[in-house]
C-alpha cells in the first residue's frame, strides 16, 4: 500500500510534534546560544583549521542540545579533544608511502583515539573527528591553541548556561 504511512514514522512525527508547542522555545534560544559560542570560537580561531573545526560543531551540537548527557560534560569534552588532538598528532608523523597508506594512518588516529576516550573515561564522540582532522593536516601550535580554547568556551558555556538548557532529543 504505497499511500499509507509507516507506524513508526507516525510514532516519530507526533513525539516531534507533541515537543514541539512545549519547547519551542528551548529549540530556538539553545540553537542560538551554540550559534553564539560557535561565532566566539571561530572569531578566535584560524579557519585554515577547518577540519578541526567541523568536530567543534558536532562539539557544540551536543553540548547545547544534549545538555545533560554525559558525552557533555565539560572533563569529557575537554579530555576528549585533548585525546583527539595527541592521537592525531602522533599518527601525523607516521611516515606515508602511498594514499591506503595514508587511509590507514587516518584510520589508525581514529581507533587510537576512541580506544583511548574509552580507557580513560573521556568517551566524546567528535573528538575522534579531532583526531581525524589533525592526523590529515598535521599538528602545528595553531591547532592546538584552536582545540583546546574552542572545547573550553564550549565547556563554559555549558557551565554557565547549564540551568537553563533542556535534552532536547
Amino acid at each position: 500500500m504505497p499511500g499509507k504511512i509507516p507506524a513508526y514514522l507516525k510514532r516519530r512525527w507526533m513525539k516531534i510534534y507533541g515537543a514541539f508547542p512545549v519547547l519551542w522555545k528551548n529549540y530556538l534560544y539553545q540553537s542560538f546560544i551554540a550559534a553564539i559560542v560557535v561565532f566566539i570560537v571561530l572569531l578566535l580561531l584560524n579557519l585554515e583549521h577547518v577540519v578541526v573545526i567541523a568536530s567543534i560543531g558536532s562539539t557544540a551540537f551536543i553540548v547545547c542540545t544534549m545538555p545533560r548527557n554525559i558525552t557533555a560534560m565539560p572533563r569529557r569534552v575537554i579530555g576528549g579533544h585533548i585525546i583527539g588532538l595527541v592521537s592525531g598528532s602522533l599518527c601525523a608523523l607516521i611516515p606515508q608511502s602511498s594514499p591506503l597508506a595514508y587511509i590507514g594512518i587516518l584510520a589508525l588516529a581514529v581507533g587510537i583515539s576512541i580506544c583511548l576516550m574509552v580507557a580513560l573515561n573521556f568517551e566524546h564522540p567528535p573528538a575522534s573527528g579531532t583526531a581525524l582532522g589533525v592526523a590529515a593536516t598535521g599538528f602545528s601550535p595553531g591547532v592546538m591553541i584552536a582545540v583546546i580554547s574552542s572545547s573550553i568556551v564550549l565547556s563554559l558555556a555549558h557551565y554557565f548556561a547549564r540551568r537553563f538548557l533542556k535534552d532536547l532529543t
